[in-house]
């Protein structure tokens, strides 16, 4: 018997090392669920995204006040330009820039090269209308938002 366990133990040692450990094995395992537990767990729970394109908290939260009186941004005057403050800057750009995409609140590049035209329009802006948020647009809208 203690030649047969003894066999035993020996032959699971060396499956184990061969087969790279079954701790190891086991705790890619647990790992491997816990992440799926927490990816399914933050998901459903996922905030709104917030895209600033480098405004401060005081330059967004000027942005939203202007949506608010003209637009129909009902959201709070937080600095955080969330999804409700896109939709109403998609429904100034669309009234009056030619942005033609939905009011969805998502900040493509449809949204951005109608800000770039408002912005070559009456903010400095001397960029190409290219749909990319870069410097050049960004110090645009800072500049309006600093009027």
């Amino acid at each position: 018997m203690r030649t047969m366990t003894r066999a035993f133990i020996g032959a699971t040692t060396a499956i184990a090392i061969a087969g790279g450990g079954v701790a190891a094995a086991g705790t890619a395992f647990a790992a491997t669920g816990q992440t799926t537990q927490a990816v399914a767990g933050s998901t459903a729970v996922t905030p709104q995204a917030v895209v600033n394109l480098g405004l401060n908290a005081t330059q967004a939260k000027k942005l939203q006040r202007d949506l608010k009186n003209n637009w129909g941004y009902k959201g709070a005057i937080d600095g955080q330009l969330g999804t409700d403050s896109w939709k109403a800057m998609q429904r100034f750009l669309k009234a009056t820039w030619g942005y033609t995409g939905a009011i969805d609140g998502i900040v493509g590049s449809g949204t951005v090269k109608a800000i770039q035209r408002w912005l070559k329009a009456n903010w400095g802006y001397t960029g190409a209308i290219d749909g990319v948020a870069g410097p050049g647009t960004q110090a645009a809208l800072k500049r309006y938002c600093n009027s």
